[in-house]
């Protein structure tokens, strides 16, 4: 290693340095003691500050579904910063924030033309419930202000999301959070769905929970119901089938409206351009974020349904219609990455690449299923999960430890969940990188106390 190297890794490495830096979702006094780093990257690998090759088998956090730093993204950024640094998004506009809302409706199924736009998840499952609240008042339904979210649910860290997401670790610490939100049961039962590749033919009747809660409740006082077509942050929970398509029949029967929480599942994490394509289901609002931008600048949004938006269009016409949004919406860094990314999935084809590697990702995850510390597997599309089983009286340090041991001894970044592992690597993977992907987490296993 060279003496420029060693300086750098002792800058990257410093405790001083690291300190200051409160870091999201992590074990700070844990990290800071022993950093996983990573300072560039490329394809389908970051580089670690000591120039280690790590295999990213989980595009960064769920994002990354073109590669990293791939050129025509990265021109595209520099050129909108040479351009427009930055344009304001109230009363305002600029030219590629409405191609870019006009091929992001192209791409969505059915009626689905109108494109609002955020930074982050979490801003846009917070934008889509308010839109669902506005929309119930506009069309004189002002009573319907309860949300149902879902047991297991993951919809971001602002308010609405964690009230209507249904993580416990993630609501706990935040006291009573937003009132009239209620949950369906989670779709996932390790007793009859084990080992399930793809989606399981168990569970469709769970949908009639929302029966139960209209009973509970009366439609008259429900909005919106928020699910992830397939929840991924909690686990990879594949959707039983037929359960998408019997909410759709309920919400659409009670005038609620129906909010697919795509943020994961968008941008042909699944082999579609969206969930609701791939199963021929149409909500009223997607949620979108992540592969929008392969993960390079960060933007989100909202796509709304002719019909929301229409019946939003009333007041005088020199108001808001909808007194909502955020000082970057559209920005243009993010406008233009995301235009440049939508280019590169299209010309590469890899939502069909994506569609056609499922069936083998899903073979090389499943042939761990006999090691003795895994408990399920399940995969859909290009993610995966596999539980592993708790040590006692720790849960979740095993799957940290797995975490770890794969940063630091195999060169392979794996996110954890509790003691669940998922994969679900850029949509670029080569078959012989799942199968590294697979070896290096049977080894990781082999290895565990």
């Amino acid at each position: 290693m060279t003496e420029e190297k060693l300086n750098d890794q002792a800058l990257y490495t410093s405790p001083n340095a690291l300190e200051s830096h409160w870091i999201p979702f992590t074990p700070n006094r844990e990290f800071k003691a022993s950093p996983r780093l990573v300072s560039r990257a490329e394809g389908m690998h970051y580089i670690t500050p000591d120039g280690r090759k790590i295999l990213d088998a989980t595009s960064g956090l769920w994002c990354v579904n073109a590669g990293h730093c791939r050129r025509p993204i990265v021109d595209a950024i520099k050129e909108a910063a040479e351009t427009l640094d930055y344009a304001p998004s109230f009363q305002f506009g600029h030219p590629n924030a409405f191609k870019l809302a006009s091929e992001i409706s192209l791409l969505a199924p059915g009626d689905l033309d109108y494109v609002f736009f955020g930074n982050s998840g979490s801003e846009a499952v917070d934008s889509a419930l308010k839109i669902a609240l506005a929309y119930q008042r506009s069309i004189g339904e002002g009573t319907r202000t309860r949300i149902i979210g879902r047991e297991r649910g993951y919809h971001g860290v602002g308010f609405g999301g964690i009230s209507a997401g249904g993580m416990a670790a993630n609501r706990k610490q935040f006291g009573l959070l937003l009132p009239g939100v209620d949950h369906l049961p989670t779709t996932y039962s390790r007793e009859n769905q084990s080992f399930t590749k793809g989606e399981p033919e168990w569970g469709a009747h769970l949908a009639d929970a929302l029966e139960q809660l209209i009973g509970l409740h009366d439609a008259s006082t429900i909005a919106a119901v928020i699910i992830e077509p397939m929840a991924g942050s909690t686990g990879v929970l594949p959707p039983p089938i037929g359960y998408l398509e019997r909410l759709r029949e309920i919400t659409r029967n009670h005038g609620i409206l129906l909010i697919f929480d795509e943020v994961i599942c968008g941008f042909g994490r699944l082999g579609a351009s969206f969930a609701a394509e791939r199963y021929d289901v149409i909500p009223d609002l997607i949620t979108f974020a992540k592969g929008i931008t392969s993960g390079t600048v960060p933007l989100s949004g909202v796509i709304a349904r002719k019909p929301i938006y229409d019946a939003m269009m009333n007041g005088p016409e020199y108001l808001p219609e909808l007194f909502h949004g955020y000082t970057y919406s559209a920005h243009p860094l993010g406008v233009a990455a995301g235009l440049a990314t939508l280019a590169l999935y299209r010309d590469e084809g890899l939502f069909e690449r994506a569609r056609e590697l499922e069936p083998l990702f899903a073979d090389a995850l499943h042939s761990l299923k006999d090691h003795p510390r895994v408990q399920d597997i399940r995969s859909l599309g290009l993610a995966g999960a596999i539980d592993i089983e708790p040590r006692s009286g720790e849960l979740g340090k095993r799957g940290f430890e797995v975490m770890k041991a794969g940063y630091h001894n195999y060169d392979i970044m794996v996110r954890v969940t509790g003691d669940t592992i998922a994969i679900s690597p850029p949509l670029i993977v080569s078959e012989l990188q799942i199968e590294e992907i697979v070896n290096k987490i049977g080894n990781i296993l082999e290895e565990l106390v």
